[in-house]
């Protein structure tokens, strides 16, 4: 049996979609698991704006056995068109389809003071209402004590101050929270 997690992000300039990159990694490490990365769709014409992955759809949302999902920081919230696809999930919620499902957040900021927990946040809010199971990164991993970069308890997490480039502490704590969403999974159906 095969289990499969959703990666979704939304991307901008590449730094949430190098964290993304990270958690399937992770995902991926624990057996009989597969990571499905995804984005949404952009709002406007945007020439900077391809990731290369495909687009999400609504089924592949329904049909996942847990679900990670990325947005850089806009002003301490999620990123609009992450948001927008969240809007048109009423069919799910309604018929209950994520429910008891986990689910763990990431985010990327410019800076360390950046928003990042506000805007996990902001992501957890719909994951809340469609009834889903919420992982964080437990103190257990020792990163979390010493990172003067990326990472909080509330998900992985990246400074983008000027690379879009993920520092050691930030992949292993992106890849440590795939993993454990992926087991979370796994134990959970």
């Amino acid at each position: 049996m095969a289990y499969h997690i959703l990666v979704l992000y939304y991307s901008r300039h590449g730094s949430t979609k190098q964290l993304a990159r990270a958690i399937s990694r992770g995902v991926e490490s624990v057996e009989q698991c597969q990571a499905i990365l995804r984005t949404v769709d952009k709002l406007t014409e945007d020439s900077d704006l391809h990731s290369g992955d495909p687009i999400v759809s609504l089924n592949e949302l329904k049909q996942c056995d847990g679900l990670a999902m990325g947005s850089p920081v806009w002003f301490g919230n999620m990123a609009a068109p992450l948001k927008h696809f969240w809007d048109q999930t009423t069919s799910l919620w309604i018929s209950g389809d994520l429910i008891d499902k986990p689910a763990c957040v990431f985010t990327s900021s410019s800076s360390l003071h950046g928003g990042q927990e506000s805007t996990a946040m902001s992501m957890l809010l719909p994951l809340l209402h469609h009834g889903m199971m919420i992982l964080g990164i437990p103190y257990s991993e020792p990163m979390l004590h010493t990172t003067t970069t990326g990472g909080t308890p509330y998900g992985a997490s990246h400074v983008a101050d000027s690379s879009t480039q993920l520092s050691s502490e930030e992949s292993e704590l992106a890849f440590a929270l795939g993993k454990r969403l992926a087991q979370t999974a796994k134990k959970m159906k």
